[in-house]
């Protein structure tokens, strides 16, 4: 028989046979290889796993004696108890505990979620990811968002930027190395000390009242304070017909924009001080800003009567706001005049020193909070950052009131019989600056990055040569000293 034969004689119609059903239900073989007549596999020793460190597991650690109560007894009863894998139910392998609410659960999820949005918030406030022009010195960087925000925010509003290039600063280079950095990243003239301009206006907002020059040392770690008197004779300056230094920021040379720039041009062509930045407020402010830190303590030997009812009373008292405006502002009864004004007001320098030291002492968060009021209310007006600030503001906490050095500029003031005539033809009582005693002063506190100053240098206009008083040639004192030093003399006859 062929191939072919024995392929015709298969019946290719018969039927199919149908596939055997599948057991339904499986026996579970007990887990006691005993009770199953199985044979009991070898046992073999296994060596002692060693444990290494905290994020390798423990072989003598028994996870399942960690389970909640019952959760692996349950698990084995539910296991040996199932006859098939039809009975199977995946709800009995979960323990009731497992499976109901836990609000130790939901806290730990919403932490871990709030932890990692810090974390986030923290890169990206550091990351250099903001294209930032810095108007003070006109340089332009990448900066992270957190810079921004404490650079760009300035305090109160703003008199104008002050032009840091105008002036040569005169640097000793013999002192003052090429790359040396103060650490403090300040838009300074002279790396290694920062000057701000300080401006008291009046009520009118129109004269100068209070000029102060506050030197920061950073480098020697010190603090310098020039007082100028406000009837400080600078005619150069000004187009007021009795030439005075509080003038020169609202009738200053027109041409000279903003009117803080005058101010600034004549401080540092006069007296050789770099101008890094500058502050500014009105009498009125000044009561706000004092009632805000609680006030300035003091003692006064005897009261002091403003006017009519305004009395500060005599004794250990803490100046309110209001108090510390006629404090600072009184002069009337004093022998000296408007020099027995400015001697008050160091004494009052050297106590508020030292409770804004006690502010920044409470820590940066604490002096946020005074800076924010301030800003909020525009109180003062400044080019400087709360970044700047609050890094002088620093800087200013470590320094013990023995290095903060307080001077006056040297000079004189007219008598009654000596006037200074002004063009207009009336008579003025000024106060005469003495030029070299004055560039002494500055070469010895004021100027030590820079090269020494020379008569040919300052602006200074004598008005008396003869220097017929030189009581205030020599007034420097430490804010220690001042601290502790009695009132000017009393006019008897007011």
């Amino acid at each position: 028989m062929n191939q072919n034969d024995m392929n015709n004689d298969i019946d290719i119609n018969i039927p199919k046979q149908p596939r055997p059903k599948p057991l339904r239900k499986l026996t579970r073989i007990n887990s006691n290889p005993s009770q199953n007549n199985a044979p009991v596999p070898p046992q073999y020793d296994i060596p002692q796993q060693q444990y290494h460190g905290l994020h390798e597991a423990d072989p003598d650690d028994n996870p399942y004696e960690r389970m909640p109560q019952g959760g692996y007894q349950n698990w084995q009863q539910d296991v040996t108890n199932t006859s098939g894998y039809d009975d199977y139910d995946d709800d009995e392998y979960y323990d009731d505990e497992d499976t109901s609410f836990s609000w130790k659960d939901l806290v730990i999820k919403v932490l871990s979620v709030a932890g990692s949005l810090v974390i986030i918030a923290v890169l990206i406030l550091n990351m250099p990811i903001i294209w930032f022009h810095d108007k003070r010195d006109g340089t332009k960087k990448n900066v992270s968002l957190r810079y921004y925000l404490k650079n760009e925010q300035f305090l109160g509003y703003i008199e104008g930027n002050i032009d840091k290039q105008k002036h040569d600063p005169q640097i000793n280079t013999e002192v003052v190395e090429i790359d040396y950095d103060d650490g403090l990243d300040l838009p300074q003239k002279i790396e290694g000390q920062f000057t701000v301009l300080f401006l008291g206006f009046d009520e009118d907002v129109c004269n100068t009242d209070i000029m102060w020059i506050m030197e920061f040392d950073i480098r020697g770690g010190k603090m310098n304070i020039l007082q100028i008197p406000r009837d400080s004779f600078m005619p150069y300056y000004t187009s007021s017909p009795n030439g005075k230094a509080n003038s020169i920021y609202n009738l200053g040379r027109a041409d000279v924009q903003p009117p803080i720039q005058r101010v600034v041009d004549a401080v540092e062509e006069s007296f050789g001080i770099p101008i890094d930045a500058y502050i500014t407020t009105v009498c009125t402010d000044v009561v706000d800003i004092v009632d805000l830190i609680g006030g300035i303590p003091m003692h006064l030997e005897e009261e002091i009567m403003y006017e009519g009812d305004k009395i500060i009373p005599a004794g250990d008292i803490t100046l309110n706001g209001q108090q510390t405006e006629w404090f600072m502002r009184y002069r009337y009864g004093w022998l000296e005049g408007d020099i027995g004004r400015v001697k008050n007001q160091r004494r009052f320098m050297a106590a508020a020193m030292k409770k804004l030291i006690s502010v920044v002492g409470g820590g940066e968060d604490n002096l946020y909070k005074f800076l924010y009021e301030i800003y909020k209310n525009k109180w003062i007006a400044t080019d400087m950052s709360v970044g700047d600030l609050t890094k002088l503001g620093d800087f200013a906490g470590t320094i013990e009131l023995e290095n903060v050095f307080v001077n006056m500029v040297p000079g004189e003031g007219s008598s009654m019989d000596n006037l200074y005539i002004g063009p207009d033809g009336n008579g003025y009582s000024l106060y005469s600056i003495h030029k070299q005693e004055t560039i002494d002063m500055l070469n010895k506190y004021y100027r030590p990055y820079q090269r020494k100053m020379l008569l040919s240098d300052s602006t200074i206009a004598e008005l008396y040569t003869d220097h017929a008083y030189g009581v205030y040639d020599d007034t420097g004192a430490t804010l220690d000293k001042l601290e502790r030093a009695t009132e000017p003399p009393r006019d008897p006859n007011k």
